[in-house]
């Protein structure tokens, strides 16, 4: 028996590949690390942001600490009573002047923010034209005292970033 012979089927000669999948793949592999980065930044950005936030809040809430450790104080002095030792004012520290040109704003920028915190505190109810008595249920013998109250504080009496002065009127 003779064997049967099989034609010989040959596959087509390869085509030259032009590499487009790897020219996709390489212009897909930049546009998402461009995207990555972007990302990035954005997020450095937002943190940068809150910290910024929490040391300008957290130097608010310093400053209005001290402003009302100084009017307790006020209020301790104003009634002849013992301040605590080491006490952010004494009686000696209020000012019973009348100067018109006090700037809250401008004593806030001479303060340093090694010297956190600063308070300072005017008694200024002899400076107001109108007196004490407008609404407070007519005139009285003894006039209420009245405190202008301005406090600086840092968010952090170390290493400060942010600082903020706070401008109080206080009447006992």
């Amino acid at each position: 028996m003779h064997a049967s012979v099989r034609p010989v089927v040959r596959s087509p000669a390869p085509q030259r590949q032009r590499g487009a999948v790897l020219y996709v793949a390489l212009v897909m592999l930049i546009l998402l690390a461009l995207i990555g980065i972007a990302g990035m930044q954005v997020a450095g950005m937002q943190e940068k942001m809150s910290a910024n936030y929490r040391a300008s809040n957290l130097s608010f809430q310093n400053t209005e600490a001290t402003v009302r450790t100084a009017e307790h104080l006020v209020e301790k002095i104003a009634n002849r009573q013992e301040l605590p030792d080491g006490s952010l004012i004494v009686a000696g520290d209020i000012d019973a002047g009348c100067d018109a040109a006090f700037d809250p704003s401008e004593w806030g920028s001479e303060q340093s923010s090694d010297a956190v915190p600063a308070v300072t505190v005017r008694q200024i109810d002899t400076c107001v034209p109108f007196g004490t008595g407008v609404g407070l249920g007519g005139p009285r013998d003894t006039p209420i005292p009245i405190y202008q109250i301005t406090g600086y504080a840092a968010d952090d009496e170390e290493h400060p970033t942010s600082s903020t002065v706070i401008d109080t009127v206080f009447k006992l």
